[in-house]
Formats: C-alpha cells, structure tokens, sequence
C-alpha cells in the first residue's frame, strides 16, 4: 500500500528518493551547484532577452545551442569522452527530462521576450514547491501538514503574482506557468538516473534535443547577420547555460529533493538584479508581496527539514 502524502503525525525526516545513501555535505554540496545552476540561468536570460530584441529567437536559440554542445563536448573529454548510450531503464527518464526540458525552453523564452525578467523569475519560484509535492506524489516522500500548508502558501502567492482578472494577467502569464510545470517534470525525472549515467551525458542530450528543434523553427522565422557583438554574446549566453546545465543535473542527483530545490530562489535575486541594471525594469508591489509569500514558503521547508534532521 503506497504511503500517504499528507501525515500530521510525521515525526521523521521523509524516506529519501535517492537512489544511494546520502554522504556527509552532501546537501550542502547540493544546495551550491544549484545556486551556481540558477546564477547561470539567470544571465543566459538576460543574454537572450537583450540580444532577441534584434535577432529572432529561435535562430538564438540555435546558435547558443551549437556553443553548449560544443562547450559540453570539449569538456567530457576530459572525463574519458561522451557515454551517449543510455541502458533500456534509463531511456524513459530520458525522454521525459528532454521533453521537460525541450517545452520549458521554448515555453519560457518566449514568455521572457514579452515579460519582464523579474515577473517571469518570480512566477518560476514556485517550482521548488510543485517539485517537492510531485516527489510525494510520484517518489512516496511523505509530506507532513506544515509543508503542505507551504505549499499552499507559496500557490497563493503565484496567484498575487499574476493577479487573474487583473490587466496583468494574459496568455503569457500562462505559458510562464506552463513552463515551470515543464521544469519540474525535467527535474522529477533526473531524480530516476542511476550514478553510472553521467551528468554531462543527460546534458549533451538535453542540449542536442533543444538546439535541434531551435533550429526547425527557426527556418519559419527567418535568419538575419548577427553582428559581432551579437555573436560574442550569444556565445557567453552559451557559456552560461552549460554551467547551469551542468550544474542543476548534478545539484538535483546529489542532495534531497526537498532540501536543494528551494535553493533555486536564488534565481529571483538575480532577475531583479539583472532587469534592473540591463532593462530598468523593477518589481511593482503585488510582485513583490507575491515573491515574498513563495520565498517565505519556500525558506520555510528549509527549516522544517533542519528540524526535522535533528530528530532523526
């Protein structure tokens, strides 16, 4: 009989989904591959956003594409090379983390060129909290009420964010939804990987798959000359992107779930910090109150896990 999500008598720390027993620092370790992961993200969408205002977006989306599976290659090979074969158990999580990725890509660039970057980071942090409750839905973790009650929180937050009904909110502020539950599926099946698939491997395939339908799409948007300094940053773009790649596939296999996941709200420091020195842009107030009920939320769990370790 599966075990309940919700258990108001809990008094442990939830079984892990780890596939291996945790080391010492573990999460720690954890915890700094995803701040460094979501550091990374946050500059490559600055990068595309800033330079997709002359050249399209999915022709950007190819070209910063070539640069990380050229950046992820040269680094493997300091590794022993690329193990592009996966084993039949793997190939499932495969897929399903490229299908993640593949639509929260598109999903959420497109949102990012018609939002501000600080809007559309705010909105995304709420995915530690959706990753959290799909790894008791999907991974058996048992969720104690309080972290449901946070759940719920940091949803009610999402909600001020948007603001439905309001002039605020559109279509775009569904794809941004749309685009963090792509994420989480992308994260929910990274956790299914054995150790002996290497991160570099999950990435280059992520990276191929992402680059390859950029390109496809492209060709109905059109190409234009990119200039020098147009290309010079889409190649840091690239360079951005590989170190979050690289990053958030190791941070998401190394530490609990429920412990490094909400580590990513890192990332809302740095789009406002980003949109503000880029693109001018500041959070208006109900951005601000609905970030802070989805930080808070989030920052919550943290504590609630220290708590709880210190019960085991």
């Amino acid at each position: 009989m599966p075990a309940s999500i919700i258990s108001p008598l809990r008094r442990t720390r939830p079984a892990s989904v780890r596939p291996a027993p945790l080391k010492p620092g573990d999460n720690m370790r954890g915890a700094g591959l995803m701040t460094l992961s979501m550091i990374g993200f946050g500059c490559n969408d600055a990068i595309i956003k800033y330079v997709t205002a002359d050249v399209p977006l999915y022709q950007a989306i190819a070209m910063r594409g070539l640069v990380v599976i050229v950046a992820l290659t040269l680094l493997a090979q300091r590794g022993g090379g690329l193990r592009l074969r996966i084993a039949r158990p793997m190939r499932v999580p495969m897929t399903l983390r490229v299908i993640g990725e593949v639509g929260s890509t598109l999903l959420f660039l497109n949102a990012l060129t018609r939002m501000e970057i600080a809007d559309l980071n705010a909105v995304m942090q709420s995915l530690p909290l959706v990753v959290m409750l799909g790894a008791a839905l999907f991974f058996g973790e048992t969720l104690g009420w309080r972290r449901m009650l946070a759940v719920g929180v940091g949803m009610l937050g999402v909600l001020i964010i948007l603001r439905p009904g309001s002039g605020t909110f559109g279509i775009w502020s569904l794809v941004a939804l749309g685009a963090m539950l792509l994420v989480a599926l992308r994260d929910l099946s990274t956790r299914r990987f054995t150790s002996d698939v290497k991160s570099s491997t999950i990435a280059f395939y992520t990276a191929v798959a992402v680059t390859v339908v950029g390109l496809l799409l492209s060709f109905g948007q059109g190409w234009v000359a990119p200039d020098l300094r147009q290309g010079l940053l889409l190649v840091l773009s690239g360079s951005f992107l590989t170190i979050a790649y690289l990053s958030a596939v190791a941070a998401m296999r190394i530490g609990e779930i429920s412990v490094v996941a909400p580590f990513r709200y890192t990332s809302l420091l740095v789009a406002i910090v980003l949109g503000l020195l880029v693109f001018g842009d500041w959070p208006d107030l109900w951005t601000w109150t609905g970030a802070v009920l989805v930080v808070g939320a989030g920052i919550y769990t943290i504590w609630r896990e220290a708590q709880l370790g210190r019960r085991r």
